[in-house]
């Protein structure tokens, strides 16, 4: 049962006529819980009940099932300012207790309202430190203020205090919209926000056009060039870039016209237009991009415009293609590029339309090299690179593609198996090859440990197999079947065992646990033998024992005679236990090939004072415990324990008897809630304990007699 919440809300009414005036108020209580919740209302000390007073009406929202109650306070009077409680609870189940929250009504309840005394937007430098300021102007109770960010979590070093929120140092990470909410449960949370912007420079890059209007790849004297630049810049409207031409700046002019491209277009470019390009043009030519906010390093771009600037061309050197590696390897994909400038190289994948590695579709490389790390087969294929405009020329971009061959070792199935097997009898191992590359020369060998078995090769079909006709003491250990091609080895593990399986205890023995002296008590201890065919004949089993909370094991053989069946129900007598003491015990098998897996149970001493086999048992619902009854794990909904005395009037009234068979109103009962939000066919199951009437004895005396009465009550047509 979590804390109740209480939220207000108000409905006011237009004003008729001058001397009509209505207000009215909503108090909602929620709560989650399982089982749901059941809510009732104070004022004050007085409970508030459906139709106890005409301006008080208490009713659930049809469409929240039980979750949430409502308090309507219509048309509010002088006694309606109040103090209001919200008691929610689960009827003691589990020994939950009921919770409660109170709220304060008066003719000064409102909802909250902020502003913020800072300015939208914020625009800082990286490393200042930043505040934010968020005051309360209104609200009844006094509301609380909290920060949120839309981006998802407050960055790691903020320090938050009450309506003060302080980043020491900002980085461009903690850019976004951050908004102050205040809360007092009274109508809607405000909500005011702003706008944090970090002022960045980055990604400085340029690109050349030679004379756009007759495609050439080259520049020529005589034609036009253009040469363009581009950063990423926040924010965009402090941007600003000047233009140098060996080291002296330039101002736009007829033959060089400095433009910037519109930001839809192409957002932080800038151009210079070289019209008519002369011999005297050639140098050096510098675009400087910064902010008019300072604070931010400037970014510097040089391009070389001269008579050795020419196109890239891209080649791949004759040994690089196609690459031969392993998994698991680190390899090299290279391209040769040619050129002046020498622009940037994408790489991406050619034969199909999946991420590169480093999860992006493209991957940039400023020397033509693209590295993998820890290769997989998944990145065999064919990849391509390809020049990009950036760095470079703006013309269409050269490519080139490399195929890359991962070899992998051979997977197979089993990695490990486990094989039970008497001495004698025979056994077969079977280990398939699932996938492997190269596939063409696939070898093969079994070892029982470091001894060779034996070699061969795999032709067309993908498994072998390794028989031991008959199993022999020296036969058993773990075989390996190693499949092998040239990037490795795939390995089958095969466990040949004659290890029995572990016995299992059987927990319900007829009155397992008896006395006949005083401070000692005994325990007939039953079990069954998995699969005991599926090895050498058991021996004997081991016994062992030790108290709860010790470390010494006492032990002793149980010998067995004859074959042990499937399902056979095996008894053995433990004497002298200590009471009360608990007591731990452990079975092992025993065959001619030795000891098999053991299982362990806990024996515990019951708490009754019993002198015979005999067990009475006599109690009523009114226990703490209920009779030792539990509810099943596995229905669908709980039996709910209630007598007259404690039900509740309004929503338990008709759940069982006025009084139980003695005439007593103290007299506990358990029910079944068959209503919302039960659905036909679901199942609540009490179970009591076992009273166990096997007809056969297997001590030979008599049996004891059990008389187990209860009384069924059926009260109308829902609820037994």
């Amino acid at each position: 049962l979590d804390d109740p919440i209480v939220t207000v809300h108000q409905s006011i009414g237009e004003a008729k006529e001058q001397f009509y005036y209505e207000k009215t108020v909503f108090l909602r209580c929620v709560a989650n819980s399982n089982p749901p919740v059941r809510y009732s209302w104070r004022r004050g000390q007085e409970v508030l009940l459906q139709g106890s007073d005409k301006g008080v009406e208490i009713y659930e929202p049809f469409f929240t099932q039980g979750e949430t109650k409502i308090l309507k306070l219509k048309n509010l009077r002088p006694q309606d300012y109040a103090n209001y409680s919200c008691i929610a609870s689960v009827r003691n189940v589990c020994s939950i207790p009921d919770k409660m929250v109170s709220f304060r009504l008066s003719n000064k309840t409102a909802s909250p309202s902020i502003k913020l005394l800072v300015d939208d937007p914020i625009v800082v430098n990286p490393g200042e430190a930043i505040t934010l300021v968020c005051v309360t102007t209104g609200g009844e109770p006094v509301p609380s203020l909290t920060w949120v960010r839309s981006a998802g979590v407050l960055p790691d070093k903020t320090v938050l205090n009450g309506g003060t929120l302080t980043i020491p140092a900002i980085t461009s990470e903690d850019s976004g919209t951050y908004s102050c909410i205040a809360n007092n449960n009274v109508g809607n949370p405000a909500k005011k926000s702003t706008n944090i912007i970090v002022r960045a420079l980055k990604k400085g890059r340029f690109w050349i056009t030679p004379d756009p209007y007759h495609k050439d790849d080259n520049i020529q004297i005589g034609r036009e060039v253009k040469i363009s630049c581009q950063v990423e810049a926040i924010p965009s409207e402090e941007l600003t870039f000047s233009w140098f031409k060996n080291g002296r700046p330039l101002r736009s002019s007829e033959r060089m016209v400095i433009t910037q491209t519109d930001p839809d277009v192409s957002p932080g470019t800038t151009n210079l237009d070289i019209i008519d390009l002369k011999f005297t043009d050639f140098g050096t030519y510098t675009c400087v991009a910064s902010l008019k906010g300072g604070g931010i390093s400037d970014i510097s771009i040089d391009v070389n415009i001269s008579s050795s600037t020419v196109p890239p061309n891209l080649t791949v050197p004759q040994e690089k293609s196609p690459l031969v590696t392993r998994e698991g390897d680190t390899i090299e994909l290279q391209c040769q590029v040619t050129g002046k400038p020498k622009p940037i190289i994408l790489w991406s994948r050619a034969d199909k339309e999946v991420a590169m590695p480093d999860g992006a579709l493209q991957t940039e490389s400023y020397d033509g090299i693209l590295r993998i790390v820890n290769v997989s087969r998944e990145m065999t294929g064919t990849y391509r690179c390809q020049t990009s405009q950036y760095n470079g020329f703006n013309v269409k971009p050269r490519e080139a593609l490399v195929q890359l061959i991962v070899q992998y070792p051979p997977a197979v199935e089993p990695a490990f198996l486990e094989l039970r097997q008497g001495q004698g009898r025979g056994v077969t191992m079977s280990c398939r090859v699932l996938r492997a590359y190269p596939t063409r020369v696939l070898s093969y060998e079994w070892r029982l440990g470091s001894k060779l078995l034996r070699t061969g090769h795999f032709d067309l079909q993908d498994s072998t197999e390794f028989t031991v006709s008959s199993l022999s003491r020296d036969s058993y250990g773990i075989y390996n079947c190693n499949v092998i091609n040239e990037a490795g080895a795939g390995r089958c593990s095969f466990l040949v065992t004659g290890k029995a399986y572990a016995p299992e205890f059987y927990y319900d023995t007829y009155n397992p646990l008896w006395q006949n002296r005083p401070r000692v008590y005994s325990y007939s201890l039953q079990w069954t033998q998995m699969n005991p065919n599926a090895v050498d004949r058991i021996l004997a089993y081991r016994l062992g024992i030790r108290q709860a909370g010790q470390q010494r094991w006492w032990e002793q053989e149980i010998t067995v005679n004859g074959n042990i069946q499937k399902g056979e129900l095996i008894t053995y007598n433990l004497t002298e236990l200590i009471k009360p003491e608990a007591y731990e015990v452990r079975l092992t098998p025993i065959t001619r090939f030795g000891e098999g897996d053991s299982t362990i149970r806990v024996i515990k001493y019951s708490g009754k004072d019993l002198t015979s086999r005999e067990m009475w048992f006599h109690c009523g619902f009114e226990d703490g415990n209920i009779c030792l009854f539990t509810q099943d794990d596995t229905d669908n909904f709980d039996w709910t324990k209630q007598s007259t005395a404690t039900r509740d009037t309004k929503y338990t009234p008709n759940t069982g008897p006025n009084a139980d068979r003695t005439g007593s109103k103290e007299g506990f009962y358990m029910y079944i809630e068959t209503s919302r939000p039960r659905l036909e066919g679901e199942k609540a199951r009490l179970v009591s304990p076992v009273f166990s009437v096997a007809p056969k004895n297997p001590y030979g005396a008599t049996n004891t007699a059990y008389c187990f009465s209860f009384y069924y009550h059926m009260y109308g047509q829902h609820i037994g």
